[in-house]
């Protein structure tokens, strides 16, 4: 009889493993559309603050699985948003200042051109100048992020499918006299320099572009209003029109000018408005089911720090006031600090952990398959 319960027993123990190892041979959901939201600027600290200076609960809450990168370029210690651009667009690292070509000059493939060869549909999205460093990164080959005109034209002759930001002088003011406006209209695009359509008015279109600034378009505080989380929201529904699957990095590009400028104010009510972004963005990946949402950092500027309210006592002398939120700044430059990314539907445990940024671009077509023929 006790040899008849052993191997009953030995058989519910063999059983019970053989289930577990198909558990952990469970194949990995794979994501039909990816959404890269980049905060520029930002390391926990500036992320921090959205806890303490929003009204509600932040968006960045809703995220369950959370992991680190490592942020240094191929020659500094210290990257720039250019290089860091570069690795989360094409998985290699480069020098500062290089928009998708490696340390050695040479172009590497993007994640808008991979895509594009599968009929995925890309959009990029900024409050900065489109040809600025990060949005530049996904579409463009410089071997400068300052040779914005040539960026343009990248632009033009890319594939991207829909873009919303600053920057249309480097399209119709060039040196060159070329106007890029009507070359992009000629390869089938919607131009609006004025505002932000609506899905019903553009649902038609093969290929849309908004260009609503010289340059950079004005900081949230000066009157840019909804722009990021409406051009966000727009970009998903238009991209997603077909359910082909798309690719799209949206950018709040000025949480690193409030760094670079120590202006505290700047630098929270940018984050506040790409926390709102994040929600645009988790909204549709929660009705959907077929969406990973990957946010994150290419690098921390201005070593911000949430601390004591310092105030100063009838008599002269200073004291921390622990009740009220003090910020600080340690540097006016980037800092070396790992940054957090965030990430949320199919395959998103796969960002948990502490690796290279290049890894980012890797972990998605590891999920997506794009790269497979």
């Amino acid at each position: 009889m006790k040899i008849k319960s052993i191997v009953i027993g030995c058989a519910f123990l063999l059983f019970a493993a053989c289930g577990n190892n198909k558990d952990l041979h469970k194949a990995t959901p794979v994501p039909k559309n990816v959404i890269l939201l980049i905060s520029d600027g930002t390391g926990l600290t500036q992320i921090s603050s959205a806890f303490y200076f929003k009204e509600g609960t932040p968006n960045y809450q809703r995220f369950k699985h959370i992991g680190l990168i490592k942020t240094s370029s191929s020659r500094e210690k210290v990257t720039d948003s250019a290089a860091s651009g570069t690795a989360f667009a094409s998985g290699v690292k480069t020098y500062n200042g290089a928009i998708g070509v490696a340390d050695d000059s040479t172009s590497v493939e993007t994640i808008v051109e991979i895509a594009s060869r599968k009929n995925i549909s890309t959009g990029v999205v900024a409050t900065s100048s489109i040809t600025h460093a990060t949005p530049a990164s996904f579409f463009a080959h410089a071997l400068r992020r300052s040779y914005a005109e040539e960026i343009a034209l990248d632009l033009a002759e890319s594939e991207v499918d829909f873009f919303a930001g600053g920057g249309i002088h480097y399209f119709n003011k060039r040196k060159d006299e070329r106007n890029l406006l009507d070359e992009l209209k000629d390869k089938q695009f919607l131009l609006d320099t004025t505002a932000l359509g609506d899905f019903a008015s553009i649902q038609d279109q093969d290929k849309v572009g908004y260009l609503l600034a010289p340059d950079a378009l004005s900081p949230i505080a000066e009157g840019r209003g909804d722009f990021l989380p409406d051009a966000t929201a727009l970009g998903i529904q238009f991209l997603n029109k077909d359910e082909t699957g798309f690719f799209m990095m949206a950018e709040g590009s000025q949480i690193d000018w409030g760094g670079h400028d120590n202006d505290a104010d700047y630098l929270v009510s940018e984050l506040i408005d790409f926390d709102e972004a994040i929600g645009k963005a988790l909204d549709f990946a929660e009705k959907d089911g077929n969406t990973l949402v990957i946010v994150t950092s290419d690098h921390e500027t201005g070593g911000f720090t949430l601390g004591s309210q310092t105030k100063t006592r009838a008599n002269g002398t200073t004291y921390s006031d622990y009740s009220e939120i003090g910020m600080k700044f340690s540097t006016g430059g980037h800092s070396a600090t790992l940054i957090p990314v965030f990430a949320y539907g199919p395959g998103a445990e796969k960002f948990a952990g502490i690796y290279e940024n290049t890894e980012i671009f890797h972990k998605i077509l590891q999920l997506t398959n794009w790269d497979k023929e």
